[in-house]
């Protein structure tokens, strides 16, 4: 299997429009791999907060469109980050959108742990309640955005849904970008899945991006990595390592804590 991650940087300067020509153009450029994901807030920034209101969109809007063709007019899978989006009934989600070849919508992921501690995105977005799943012919993808990065428990309950590659687009800042590569391969060694996970380039709102977007084996060996600035990461993997790997070493099945077992009676 072969994914291609697009480490888009966002220029303060430039339109939504031209940002998403700009993504669309990239996606297309892809036809020869069979998954593309961009990052998380590429058509604001993820820093940009004072724009999430402006630039919300419905799920099935401008982005929506422009990536649906994109997807088909490459015909691969497509993860296509996460854009601000407004529930007509409700708040502004940092929401997900993954579409498969043919351009129809085949999930959509409303991240669950919004960063900022009682700021920013944290009291500007609501917060999503259902991870999810998406099964690829290759491989179950489980899906994350970047602040999620930071809580196992949700790594877990993908591994748990039958994710066997987790996908991250980011938005992360480059004062952290040690965490970044740590985490990545927490999250692969302890779940025994490969992580790809997607950041950004650039500048968001005055806070310099970390780059470095990273795809990572069931073992936490870096397969691919890159630099800082904008740059197309195209690796090509093995899903079936996963189960192998398991076998080889099935620490997931010595897990006591989390898991439903029945009480033991008196």
């Amino acid at each position: 299997m072969r994914a291609s991650l697009i480490q888009f940087r966002v220029e303060d300067n430039e339109s939504v429009d031209s940002r998403r020509r700009r993504a669309a153009s990239l996606v297309r450029d892809q036809a020869e791999v069979d998954l593309v994901v961009l990052p998380e807030l590429w058509t604001t920034g993820a820093f940009a907060y004072e724009q999430f209101g402006s630039e919300a969109e419905p799920l099935e809007g401008p982005t929506y469109e422009a990536m649906a063709k994109a997807a088909s007019d490459a015909g691969v899978w497509l993860h296509a980050g996460s854009i601000p989006e407004r529930d007509p009934e409700g708040p502004i989600y940092n929401t997900s959108l993954i579409f498969s070849p043919s351009g129809d919508l085949a999930a959509f992921y409303r991240k669950i742990h919004r960063f900022g501690f009682d700021k920013g995105e944290a009291v500007l977005m609501g917060a999503g309640t259902e991870p999810v799943t998406v099964p690829l012919p290759e491989t179950t993808v489980g899906v994350a955005t970047c602040y999620d990065l930071r809580f196992p428990e949700l790594f877990r309950s993908l591994v748990d849904a039958g994710a066997e590659t987790i996908v991250i687009p980011a938005g992360w800042p480059e004062r952290r970008r040690s965490h970044w590569t740590l985490l990545a391969q927490a999250r692969a060694v302890e779940n025994q899945a490969y992580v790809l996970a997607c950041g950004t380039a650039g500048t968001h709102a005055g806070v310099p991006q970390a780059g470095h977007s990273i795809v990572v084996d069931p073992w936490g060996d870096v397969l691919a990595e890159a630099d800082a600035d904008e740059e197309v990461l195209t690796v090509e993997f093995d899903p079936a390592r996963v189960a192998a790997t398991r076998e080889q070493f099935p620490a997931l099945k010595d897990r006591v804590l989390g898991l439903e077992r029945p009480r033991r009676r008196p």
